[in-house]
């Protein structure tokens, strides 16, 4: 469906049934599949066939919705994850290991933060965390000579941080790497990081593509653009035998297109498992399904919350990519000139104990460790999400200790700005 536009690919992407065939993603809640012969199984086994044997590495279920993220995404391969983490894990373990070197935004998500930086680290995997405003020459000063990789979001959660993808990419290539970039909050409805140089995109479907906190996952898209086979020595893992599975080299049996999906399914899957349910990836189908339709509406309150808020003096500052005047507006435009998302972050007067008593009044908007839902709700990510920072490397990735999360549902946003009104009386 690469001619039609992102509305209907929204709708109708991966999945086209043929005569008498399902309408819905029919859901193949089964962990196994027959084959009439040891000899067509074997044939799987040795990535030699396509087809489907075992849910813990692929199943039609999920590998539909995934095709439908590819297209939305306009990359070659995609597959979904348990979650959004798994996804971030995946995305760098594909290509990195112990002894390897990665460069990471620091305005990330706490989770990714922590991932990166405590539980990847003691697995040899070394993380230099710079500044989204660092300076492309400052930037090409972090690379090593066992750099494989560099990651960033599209739009940081929480401190809403919009990254210069084209300036990542560049410093990315140059040093003969790929940059992977998150891209949950954005959604390809409103940026496709391929289309400005990035090479691999990750998501946590459980926010804005599954939308209603119905169900946990995550997915990677490859671009299909990397050339790994330009650099052997870097990507051996891509470029040479995988003993585990009968020699097969993925880019030679899989091309450029294919090869980073394919191992991190047929080898990271494989071995550690986490596999979206069937009965989820449905639920992502169904949210997909409407994406285009809701973004717009979330971009909408977000933006009328962040008017409101810049407006009232108990609000100590505001942070919204899409408000005229905020410090990366111009980046916005140019990424995102058709909305954001319907994240703000802001500072209550009074600090960190005038943000809960803030949270604590609000009728609408629920005090939840989630975000991008149909239903608003909102977060203290210093004392939630982002409590296993210290005060330093919080202001790092943009999160002050006032900072409160507000996540704009599909509400009226008369009612979630009379609801911030009311909570903000009651301090």
């Amino acid at each position: 469906m690469s001619n039609y536009n992102i509305d209907t690919k929204c709708v109708q992407g991966g999945y086209r049934p043929g005569n008498g065939e399902p309408r819905q993603v029919p859901i193949i809640q089964s962990t196994t599949f027959k084959y009439e012969s040891s000899s067509e199984m074997g044939k799987l086994f040795d990535l030699e066939a396509s087809g489907y044997f075992y849910s813990r590495l692929q199943n039609p279920t999920n590998d539909t919705v995934a095709a439908k993220i590819c297209e939305l995404e306009g990359g070659t391969a995609a597959m979904l994850t348990s979650s959004g983490q798994a996804a971030s894990f995946y995305s760098v373990f594909n290509i990195a290991s112990c002894g390897d070197h990665v460069i990471s935004s620091s305005a990330i998500y706490g989770g990714t933060y922590n991932l990166f930086a405590v539980t990847m680290k003691r697995m040899g995997i070394e993380f230099t965390f710079v500044s989204p405003d660092i300076s492309e020459e400052d930037l090409q000063k972090e690379f090593k000579a066992n750099t494989k990789a560099v990651f960033g979001e599209t739009i940081a959660n929480p401190a809403l941080k919009v990254l210069d993808i084209e300036k990542f990419a560049r410093a990315a290539h140059k040093n003969g790497v790929p940059l992977i970039i998150d891209n949950t909050f954005a959604t390809p409805v409103n940026c496709r990081p391929f289309e400005w140089g990035a090479d691999i995109v990750t998501h946590s479907t459980t926010k804005y593509m599954d939308g209603h906190g119905s169900g946990v996952g995550g997915c990677i898209v490859d671009s299909g653009k990397f050339d790994w086979t330009k650099y052997p020595d870097k990507f051996p893992g891509l470029c040479t035998p995988d003993d585990s599975y009968h020699g097969v080299t993925y880019t030679e049996r899989f091309g450029i297109e294919g090869a980073y999906i394919t191992k991190a399914t047929a080898q990271l899957m494989r071995d550690l498992g986490s596999i979206q349910s069937p009965q989820n990836a449905y639920l992502v189908n169904l949210g997909l399904e409407s994406l285009h339709v809701r973004m717009q509406r979330h971009c909408d309150n977000g933006l009328a919350v962040a008017k409101y808020l810049q407006s009232d003096d108990r609000i100590s500052w505001v942070v919204y990519p899409g408000l005229e005047g905020a410090p990366d507006y111009e980046l916005t435009k140019k990424y995102m000139p058709n909305g954001t998302c319907g994240v703000v972050s802001f500072g209550v007067k009074g600090g960190r104990a005038a943000a809960e008593k803030f949270m604590a009044g609000l009728k609408i908007a629920a005090i939840e460790t989630h975000v991008a839902d149909a239903r608003s709700c909102c977060l203290h990510p210093a004392s939630a999400t982002h409590r296993q920072m210290n005060d330093e490397e919080l202001i790092a990735a943009g999160v002050l200790p006032d900072l409160v999360r507000f996540s704009c549902g599909l509400e009226s946003s008369e009612d979630l700005i009379n609801d911030i009104k009311n909570a903000l009386d009651n301090i």
